[in-house]
């Protein structure tokens, strides 16, 4: 599946308090009609992440049309597992309640960070989103023992599955990561059942870092989007016949970086979705979503 790029959509101008910089981790939710609400996770001058949205029209070929003056969620208290902030991972529809699972930054001494994955639930279409606890609900354990990070969720058959990113060794250093993607299974979303198993593995040891899953179910096939770095990230595609055992599609060849502008030194963070016979593909450009995202159209 290769992808034709449409257009830059968002950054932030820097106005907002909890929005000084970046636009990462684009999530869309339909709205109604040609309106889709994307959610972003942004930075406030202390460098803690917030999750804000736009809206977009994409008969207007995708204008933003609405913008969040306040966050949908925040870092939490002190002390706490996402008291640096908060990255969105996912928004799963699960009868009138949506389900924000999103990782909780929390800045450490010996190594730079310790994630943990989060839950918030809206209990409706314009209800505000509340964490269902200040404690994550997917947290480290003796088989994820360092970091965890941006959780895709389905709802398959009655099952919640998810797909998220852990390190299987840590350091000093970001390079020191070794950052692959894992499986787990609930019965209702919140108590999570994590054995360990490894969705997607490194290609090769010059990469190191595999992240920001996204996974669609199509009649013959579960597909996913993930990207991975060893210098800079790249957006990837692996298949599955069942959504537990993944094989990955190589190469860079379905989109890669632009010859100048806002994403021609890196892409990443990337979300697929579909609208009116078309399949779309939000991702982020340079430095990490500071340039913001933008949408490329599937090719078949």
């Amino acid at each position: 599946m290769s992808w034709q790029r449409l257009r830059h959509i968002y950054a932030p101008s820097g106005h907002l308090p909890w929005a000084r910089s970046h636009a990462a981790n684009p999530t869309p939710e339909h709205r109604g009609g040609d309106v889709f609400r994307i959610y972003f996770s942004t930075r406030d001058h202390e460098n803690r992440s917030s999750i804000g949205w736009v809206d977009v029209d994409l008969a207007q070929e995708f204008k933003v049309i609405a913008e969040a003056e306040a966050p949908v969620l925040g870092p939490g208290d002190d002390g706490y597992f996402d008291d640096s902030g908060c990255s969105i991972g996912c928004i799963v529809q699960d009868g009138e309640r949506r389900l924000l699972y999103y990782m909780g930054w929390k800045l450490t001494v010996r190594v730079p960070w310790q994630n943990a994955i989060g839950l918030a639930i809206s209990d409706g279409p314009d209800a505000p989103f509340r964490r269902v606890s200040t404690f994550p609900v997917v947290p480290l354990s003796p088989l994820d023992p360092f970091t965890i990070s941006y959780p895709w969720v389905m709802k398959d058959n009655g099952r919640f599955r998810m797909w998220y990113g852990s390190n299987i060794a840590w350091g000093r250093e970001k390079k020191d990561m070794r950052h692959l993607i894992r499986y787990a299974e609930s019965d209702d979303g919140e108590d999570w059942k994590c054995d360990g198993h490894v969705a997607i593995d490194f290609a090769d040891e010059t990469e190191y870092a595999i992240c920001k899953p996204c996974v669609v179910r199509d009649a013959d096939r579960y597909r996913m989007w993930f990207c991975a770095r060893g210098e800079t990230y790249r957006i990837f595609e692996a298949h599955s016949p069942d959504g537990f055992n993944w094989q990955r599609r190589h190469g860079t060849d379905l989109i890669d970086v632009a010859p100048e502008g806002w994403d021609s030194e890196m892409i990443e963070y990337p979300a697929v979705f579909d609208h009116k016979g078309e399949r779309y593909l939000l991702y982020c450009g340079n430095a990490f979503g500071q340039t913001g995202f933008g949408v490329a159209r599937s090719q078949g």
